[in-house]
Formats: C-alpha cells, sequence, structure tokens
C-alpha cells in the first residue's frame, strides 16, 4: 500500500488548548518558636540590679513581668501560626478543588473538539452538513472507537504529595475520546464475525463519509458478507484514494492505499497492517497499534443500516456537482461554437450540459474572480478564456496583458498573439513599483483620452480604444509578496468599467485574502475546485465548489455564477492546444495595440542600437531610461549645462563602461589618465587653462585618484581638481568622474559635481550612503542598471575610445654651457652621465668644479651634500644655467632650487628629474637610461 502522513495518535495540533495550569505548593508546617529563655532572663536580671541600687523590695515583684510577657508572648505566636496554617490549608484546598474542575472542563472541550474534528458514522449522521466537508488531516485516519488518549494539557507545579500527582496524572488522560489510526497503515479486524463485520461496515462508511466519490474509490473483489459495498458511489469512482475492503484469508490488493481487513482469528498470521482491532463483546474491543494496546469502546453498524446509508449517500452524490463527469470525455477548444461578435466581450469557455457555455466580461463584469486549487485546471481556464476572445475580436477591439506571479509557463504560449500586449512572470520589489507605475499610467492614460474625445465612457462611438483584459494567476501570491498593488487593483476595478479596463483574477485562495472592496467589483465568479468552503462561499455563494471531485475527474471542472444567477452552474473548461494558437495567430491581423507595460530594461544594449529620440544633438547619450509612469522607454542624456555627472557604485558594475560611453561621443574630451604623472599633468594644465567651452573632463575612479599620490601632492591635487570642477560652469566644461566609495577629498568634490548616476552596491547600507533611496537598491542587478533622477536606466555599451593614450617622454639631453646635476650616488645616475659623455658632453665632479669652464657642454655633477657644501657654485648655476635635480633627492628639491612650489610628480622608479632653469617653475624630465636604469 503507498503511504499516507499518519495523523498521531495524542492530541492534534490544533487543539492544543490554554495555557498550562499551575498548582500551588502544598503548605507547610512552620517550625515551633522556641522558649524566649533571654527574654526572661533578662528582666529578672534587671530587677535585681535594680534591687541592689534601690533596697526596694517592690523592685524584685518586676522581676516576674518579664517570665509572663516572654510567655505571653510564645503562646500568642503559637496560636498565629495555627492560624496561618488552617488559611494557607483552605486556599490550597480551594485551588486543588478548581484546578480540579477546570481539568474536567478543558477535557470536555478537548474531548468535544476530537469528536468535530475525527466524528465518527453516528457523529456524521447527527450532522450531515460534515459529510464530505473538507477539514484538514480529517481524512488522513479512521476512528475505531472512544477510550483514554494522551491529553494536550499541561499541568506543572505542586509537590510530590499524592493529591498533586493524582491531579496531574489525571490531567494527562482524557477518557472517551475518539482513538485515531492512520489510514494508511490499514486496519485488520478479528472476532466473532457478526461482530466483526459490524465493526468493518462502521470503518467503510466512516471513510466514505470522509471523502467524496472522486477522492476515494474502492477496488478489490466483495465477498459475499461485503455486497452492501456496491450500493455505495465510491464503488463506481475511478479516481482518488484507493481503499480496499478485504475478505478473511483474502490478499491486500498491491496498488490499495488504504485497507479495513476482516481476519480470521484462527489464522497463524496475522493480516500486513499498521492497527489489529479484537472485537471481545458488542461496543468492547482490544486495539493493538504500534504496540501500544488499549481497550476502547467500538461502533458497530448493521447490514441494513449500512445499505440505509450507502442509498444516502448515492443520493447526495447525485446532486454534487461534477457528479457524472467521471467518465465524461474532456471538452476540446476546437469543437466550440464561436462566439458571439457582438458588443461586449462575450466567450464559450465549454460546455453546461451540452450547450455553450458564455461568460462576457461586460455584460457580466466588468471584472472577474476564478478561484481553484492546485490541480484543478484554474491556468487551462485562463487560457481558454484568453483564446475565445481572441478568436472572435481582433486586436483593435480588445487587448491583453497576462501575469503570472508564481514563475508559471501557462502564458508563455500566448506571447504570439497580436492580441497580447505582454507576459509578465515573477516580479521583485523593483519589478513590482513598476507594476504600480504602468496600471496607473493606463488609467491616466484612457482618462486623457476619454476627456479628448469628451466622452464619459468607452462607449461613446467617438471614442477608438481597445478594451484592455488585465488576466493575473496567483493573484494571492502577489498580493502576499507586494500588499502594495491591491490598491492599484482596487482602483483599477472601481473605474475599469468607464474605461474599458477589465480584471480576471485567478487565486488559489479569495476568503482572507481578496478584500471585499475589491471583490465587490468582481460579479462574474468562477470556481474550480477548491480546498476550503470558505473559499467556495466567497467565491460562489455555496460550499459546492469545495465538493467538486479531484483528480483528473474534477480537473476543469467549474462553477459559473454571475451577479443575477440563483444558482451556479456547472461547466466543463474546453482544453486548447498549441494548434489552437497556431490557428488564431495564423487568421490574426497586423495591428498591433498600444502596450500598456513595457517590458523590463535589457540587461545590455548598444549604444550604435540606442535611438536618440528627442535628445538635443549636444547631447551625449548615456543610456536607456525606464519610465514607466509615462509608459515609454527612451534614451536619456547628459549636457554640458549639467556641469558635471559623477557615476557611483560597486566595482564591475559599469562606471568605467558609462565614462566611456559618454567619452566617445565627445569631441575632444580630457581623460586623465591611470599613470599618475599624467594625472598630474592633466589636472595642472585644467587648474591653468580650463581648455574651450564644451570641453568634456573624464575621471575615473575620483576616489581612488588621491591614493596614487603622496600625502602633499594628495592635498594639491585635491585642491586644484576642486578648483577646476567648481568653475566648471563658468568655463562651460562638462566633468564626468566614477567612484567606487565617497571618502576624503573625493567626497568634496563629488558634492560639486550636480547630477549623480547610482549603479549597483554591495549592500543597502552602501546604496543609502552613496545617495540613493532604500527602496531602490535592487541585490543581483546586471551591470549597467542605475539609477539617476530617480529614473531606472541602463547604461550603454560603446567600444571606442577607452582612456588617454600613453605617451613616452624622448630622454633629455644637457645643451651648450654648463648643467648643474643632483642625484644619488647610483647605477641609474651613472647611466645617464655616461649616455650624456658618450654623447661629447664632458662631465665634471662638483668638487673639481667652477663657473668658468670651457666653451661646450659640461655638466656639473654631484650629489645633494656636495653642492650644498659648494654653495656659491650652486647659487651661480641656479641663476645663469641649467639645475637638473633627480627625484631620489626630492627631500632637498626646496633648499637645492629655492623653489616654494611643489615640482610637478615623478612617479617612483622611473628615470625622471627636474629642470630648473630661468626662473621658470620646475619640469619634469627624463633621463637617459630609460626604464633600465631606475634610479636605486
Amino acid at each position: 500500500m503507498s503511504p499516507i502522513a499518519p495523523p498521531p495518535l495524542h492530541a492534534d495540533p490544533d487543539d492544543l488548548l490554554d495555557e498550562p495550569l499551575a498548582l500551588p505548593a502544598e503548605p507547610t508546617t512552620a517550625a515551633r518558636a522556641p522558649v524566649p529563655v533571654l527574654a526572661m532572663i533578662v528582666p529578672l536580671a534587671g530587677a535585681v540590679v535594680l534591687w541592689l541600687v534601690t533596697g526596694s523590695a517592690l523592685s524584685l515583684w518586676l522581676a516576674l513581668l518579664g517570665p509572663l510577657l516572654a510567655g505571653a508572648s510564645f503562646l500568642d505566636g503559637r496560636r498565629a501560626a495555627r492560624r496561618e496554617r488552617r488559611r494557607a490549608t483552605a486556599e490550597t484546598d480551594a485551588a486543588h478543588a478548581r484546578i480540579a474542575t477546570a481539568i474536567d472542563a478543558r477535557h470536555d472541550r478537548e474531548r468535544a473538539r476530537r469528536r468535530e474534528q475525527h466524528p465518527d458514522v453516528a457523529s456524521f449522521l447527527a450532522s450531515t452538513g460534515e459529510i464530505w466537508r473538507p477539514v484538514p488531516t480529517r481524512g488522513l485516519g479512521l476512528v475505531v472507537g472512544t477510550g483514554a488518549v494522551p491529553s494536550a494539557m499541561q499541568v506543572s507545579g505542586g509537590g510530590a504529595d499524592e493529591r498533586s500527582t493524582a491531579l496531574r496524572r489525571r490531567a494527562r488522560i482524557v477518557s472517551d475520546a475518539p482513538v485515531v489510526i492512520p489510514a494508511s497503515g490499514g486496519i485488520a479486524v478479528a472476532g466473532p464475525p457478526a461482530l466483526a463485520a459490524a465493526v468493518v461496515r462502521a470503518l467503510v462508511l466512516q471513510a466514505c463519509l470522509v471523502h467524496p466519490p472522486g477522492e476515494l474509490r474502492i477496488l478489490g473483489t466483495l465477498g459475499d458478507e461485503d455486497r452492501w459495498v456496491e450500493r455505495l458511489p465510491h464503488r463506481r469512482a475511478t479516481t482518488g484514494i484507493a481503499l480496499a475492503v478485504v475478505g478473511a484469508g483474502a490478499a491486500v490488493p498491491a496498488d490499495a492505499e488504504m485497507a479495513i481487513v476482516r481476519a480470521d482469528p484462527a489464522a497463524r498470521t496475522p493480516p500486513p497492517c499498521a492497527a489489529h482491532l479484537t472485537v471481545d463483546s458488542p461496543g468492547r474491543a482490544r486495539l493493538d497499534a504500534g504496540g501500544d494496546v488499549r481497550e476502547v469502546a467500538i461502533e458497530g453498524v448493521s447490514l441494513a443500516q449500512a445499505e440505509e446509508i450507502a442509498r444516502r449517500l448515492a443520493t447526495l452524490a447525485e446532486a454534487l456537482p461534477g457528479h457524472g463527469a467521471i467518465d465524461q470525455p474532456a471538452v476540446l477548444f476546437a469543437a466550440l461554437p464561436p462566439g458571439s461578435h457582438a458588443a461586449g466581450l462575450s466567450a464559450v469557455i465549454g460546455l453546461d450540459d451540452g450547450a455553450p457555455a458564455v461568460v462576457d466580461l461586460v455584460a457580466d463584469g466588468p471584472h472577474a474572480v476564478v478561484a481553484g486549487m492546485t490541480g484543478s485546471g484554474k491556468s487551462e481556464l485562463l487560457v481558454t478564456w484568453v483564446l475565445a476572445l481572441c478568436a472572435s475580436r481582433s486586436a483593435r477591439e480588445v487587448s491583453f496583458l497576462l501575469a503570472d506571479f508564481k514563475g508559471g509557463t501557462a502564458f508563455d504560449a500566448l506571447a504570439g498573439l497580436p492580441h497580447v500586449t505582454g507576459v509578465i512572470t515573477d516580479l521583485d520589489g523593483a519589478g513590482a513599483r513598476r507594476a504600480i507605475e504602468s496600471l496607473r499610467a493606463e488609467v491616466r492614460w484612457r482618462e486623457g483620452e476619454l476627456a479628448r474625445c469628451g466622452a464619459r465612457d468607452i462607449l461613446d462611438p467617438r471614442v477608438d480604444l481597445p478594451r484592455l483584459v488585465v488576466v493575473v494567476d496567483e493573484f494571492a501570491a502577489l498580493l502576499g509578496d507586494h500588499p502594495e498593488l491591491h490598491a492599484v487593483f482596487t482602483d483599477i476595478a472601481a473605474r475599469g468599467r468607464a474605461l474599458g479596463m477589465h480584471l480576471v483574477l485567478g487565486t488559489q485562495r479569495v476568503a482572507g485574502v481578496v478584500r471585499d472592496a475589491l471583490l465587490a467589483n468582481c460579479p462574474l465568479r468562477v470556481s474550480l475546485r477548491v480546498a476550503d468552503t470558505a473559499d467556495s462561499r466567497a467565491v460562489v455563494g455555496t460550499d459546492d465548489a469545495a465538493r467538486l471531485p479531484g483528480g483528473a475527474a474534477g480537473r476543469g471542472l467549474a462553477l459559473v455564477r454571475r451577479s443575477g444567477d440563483p444558482a451556479p452552474r456547472r461547466v466543463r473548461i474546453a482544453l486548447s492546444t498549441r494548434d489552437d494558437i497556431a490557428a488564431i495567430a495564423a487568421t490574426a491581423d497586423d495591428h498591433r495595440p498600444r502596450r500598456p507595460w513595457l517590458p523590463d530594461l535589457p540587461r545590455r544594449i548598444e549604444l550604435a542600437e540606442l535611438a536618440r529620440g528627442d535628445l538635443p544633438s549636444d547631447e551625449l547619450v548615456l543610456g536607456l531610461a525606464d519610465e514607466p509612469e509615462r509608459q515609454r522607454q527612451v534614451a536619456i542624456g547628459i549636457a554640458a549645462r549639467d556641469r558635471g555627472v559623477l557615476v557611483v557604485g560597486a566595482a564591475g558594475m559599469g562606471k568605467s563602461t558609462a565614462l566611456r560611453t559618454l567619452a566617445a561621443q565627445a569631441a575632444a574630451p580630457i581623460i586623465l589618465p591611470s599613470d599618475p604623472e599624467g594625472a598630474w599633468d592633466a589636472v595642472a594644465a585644467l587648474a591653468e587653462s580650463p581648455g574651450p567651452r564644451g570641453t568634456v573632463v573624464v575621471i575615473d575612479d575620483l576616489d581612488a585618484l588621491a591614493a596614487r599620490f603622496p600625502h602633499e601632492y594628495a592635498a594639491e591635487l585635491l585642491e586644484r581638481l576642486e578648483r577646476v570642477v567648481r568653475g566648471a560652469g563658468d568655463s562651460g566644461l562638462l566633468v564626468l568622474a566614477s567612484a567606487q566609495r565617497l571618502t576624503g577629498g573625493a567626497a568634496r568634490i563629488a558634492e560639486l559635481l550636480p547630477r549623480r548616476v547610482l549603479l549597483g552596491a554591495p549592500t543597502r547600507a552602501e546604496y543609502i550612503a552613496a545617495g540613493g533611496e532604500a527602496a531602490h537598491h535592487a541585490p543581483g542587478q546586471p551591470p549597467g542598471r542605475a539609477r539617476l533622477d530617480g529614473r531606472a536606466l541602463q547604461i550603454a555599451v560603446e567600444h571606442g575610445r577607452a582612456s588617454a593614450p600613453a605617451h613616452a617622454d624622448a630622454p633629455w639631453t644637457p645643451g651648450e654651457g654648463l648643467t648643474g646635476f643632483v642625484a644619488r650616488r647610483s647605477a641609474a645616475a651613472r647611466a645617464a652621465l655616461a649616455e650624456w659623455e658618450r654623447q661629447g658632453i664632458r662631465i665634471v665632479p662638483v668638487a673639481e668644479a667652477s663657473l668658468d669652464q670651457p666653451v661646450g657642454g659640461v655638466v656639473l655633477a654631484g650629489d645633494a651634500e656636495d653642492w650644498q657644501r659648494s654653495w656659491q657654485l650652486l647659487t651661480g648655476i641656479r641663476n645663469d644655467h641649467a639645475l637638473v635635480i633627480d627625484q631620489s633627492v626630492a627631500a632637498d628639491f626646496r633648499a637645492l632650487s629655492a623653489d616654494r612650489t611643489l615640482p610637478p610628480y615623478c612617479a617612483p622608479g622611473r628615470a625622471r628629474a627636474w629642470l630648473c632653469r630661468d626662473g621658470l617653475p620646475a619640469a619634469r624630465i627624463t633621463l637617459p637610461g630609460g626604464e633600465a636604469g631606475r634610479i636605486a
């Protein structure tokens, strides 16, 4: 037998009662107070001392007061202790009595709950409304009788006394409560034939009273004693849980999921069942379930009673919606008659007793609710409904927006129909906001179109608008994840009739999920099989939808009720195929309706593919912006009048791509090199002369720029850059910068850039710190997805110019006359001097040099100490000749050059030096030897 999850033999989870009862502690006997000896002796001693001092015999009489007062105090304490003990005993007795009464009351309530949860045959017949009523966990077990079962009640406190122990023991057991065993394990009944047959009949009927036909089927060959089972409607069912009724000595069918077996007491091998019930006498039996043996009071049903109950169940099954549909063949969409082309939105969705089942969203709506549990055919119904409307109307008359918020694929096949403007699946937080903005924009647009025509509603002949049907599958799942969308759908439901907007909302649950304000505007109701009668009543006004058969027999069987219908009508929903979809698509015209809901931005877009649209010619295209509130996606640009744009985001999110895209469209952009020397020169040049108006300055990794320089240079660089950015408006510059984090000096410069492009950040906190809104943070967004001025955009990709071209400076050569050269004694300095000497330049050490040298190129070489010792020579060179100071002696630059300004930056490890002459600012030069002759 296939396993079914068994219910516990103890209390069900929903039977847990109130908070635990607490027993009081037993009153304890207080220790007897000691005799106050000191209280007696001290007055005696005092009286004797007083007599000795005064000589008065009267003071000796006062000695008697001490013993008298002490004795009185002792007796009074004894009396108070007895009174307190009597009071505590009375309170404890009263508390035990109250708890004993509470235990009985809670046991009665628990017993009633158990009987309501798991009724026996007599209970079902006493309350016929319970027959086939879906109750969670009811169908997982069988009630074999009544007896003592563990209670869910908790009693704590008390002591180890007999009375408290008895109360705790009494609370743990509920007497005369239903004893439930797992239905899946099978039960064997043994005992006298007449008694065992009565018990088997009761168990079989109990299972049939819990499950309607279609949810339970009885299989196998019946013995003569079980011929009455043929009268049950479950015997003719072909779907549902398989129940085998097995006679003595017969085998249990292999495909049985439940089994009720009549056991032969004389057989040596008992049937393979999880529970064995041995009937000893009428009304009493022994139950052995998993080794737990207990006495139970059993229920028996006579043969005449069983046949009468079977007849009543057969009559009830005939009135059950869906009875007789088990063998009914499926209805195919292609076999349905064509729908009407009259005004409205009528569609044939299936057959009603052989006649076309027609629903009209205009006449019966304007909105509809479709309920159905998983596997009932809800998605097939929605697809059939859409196809029926597409088959009878053009895309100029009706369009569809289809949404499945559990990631289903049922609507994917409809995406090719011209009527379908979009198919939407799972929404994240950003997608939910787009949904709200897009739907509200559609409402505003339709209101504007009606106002433009001077019409009150879409029925006015002056209005030429297609009706828009929004079909939502798993609406409850959508509201569970995004409750804010409820207000949007409620607003559409209230105004949709005049605007030509219709909602078809599919959901598994309705009661407690779809609010009354929305439900009241959805008079067209369709319900397939639901799990709870509350959902059935909320949709079609009766419990019938909860009683529809399950499995393949009930799939596609629905109850349809319009506002004027006295009762729901049963409809077999037609099933469609891909051939039906292809046939409709082939006969449709090429008209494409306006899209109320645009797809999300592409994950990648090339600049060459992006149309400029209405952008001015002087603007640089950044990417494609999403404007769901205006139902469009347009190119967004950056203009020179913006003065500055900062792109902020994590590594790999597209900062450099954004700058590359903008720079590729500029005429002659100034791109700060990644090389520190080049960056220093570029900033220095900008600070000196910003360039012509419209110049674009590109600074990638602004926050890392200063880190490439020593502290003094970093401060000077940021100060110059800040001046450039502050004057961008007056100079006509457009500064484009990127950063990963805004800290230190970069933060000051970032605040001067008016516009900010926010890319993705690792955490919400970092995104907010960069200037973004918490609601816009979307983990896992693709590179290039950003926010600018609150709008989402995808930055375009351009594979053109990426950075400033690198160039190598030619080695500097001394000219005619004297040149002073200051450098450390190193291999690089020797390499430079050797190269100059090879070029015919004479090298003279500083110690041997003078200002009166022969005509021709002469280099006076020495280290910083040599030159500072020859101060007069240094001054003469500095005033009238060229002075070359190697970067290895940068610490002595100001002393050697007499220049307080900061020289151009020289990167460490390169053959670099500063040239000072003619009173001009120091210039960076490259020494011979190149990279191979780095100064150590």
